[in-house]
């Protein structure tokens, strides 16, 4: 199994910035391949966004989704067995609960149905 534990949320105004932290552990984090952001907005239907993933073996950054290219990066600190959301340009759409998730596949990284854990998700709200 594999535990995610996502901190870093808050409230920020519209073109602040905010960095993500989701640290990962578990018996089986040797099988993971990928780790993403997904995020939900408020008020939406139960389906997360996919935000941005991440090579979980060499850090090599996977994709992105067009939403917030140039805007987020995402990093993993090796020792720390922990992935970074860098966020800048915030924008009051940016609002949501961002969560983590892992995969044990390289393929369709941005389809939710590909990941086999998730983390409980912290709340980023972007006031205008």
């Amino acid at each position: 199994q594999v535990q995610l534990v996502e901190s870093g949320g808050g409230l920020v105004q519209a073109g602040g910035s905010l960095t993500l932290s989701c640290e990962a552990s578990g018996r089986t984090l040797s099988r993971t391949a990928v780790l993403a952001w997904f995020r939900q907005p408020p008020g939406a239907a139960p389906s997360r966004e996919f935000v941005a993933a991440v090579n979980w073996r060499d850090g090599v950054e996977l994709s992105y989704s067009d939403s917030v290219k140039g805007r987020f990066t995402i990093s993993k600190d090796n020792a720390k067995n922990t992935v970074y959301l860098q966020m800048t340009s915030l924008k009051p759409d940016d609002t949501a609960v961002y969560s983590c998730a892992a995969a044990s596949t390289l393929l369709r990284v941005q389809r939710r149905e590909m990941y086999n854990y998730w983390g409980r998700g912290t709340q980023v709200t972007v006031s205008s």
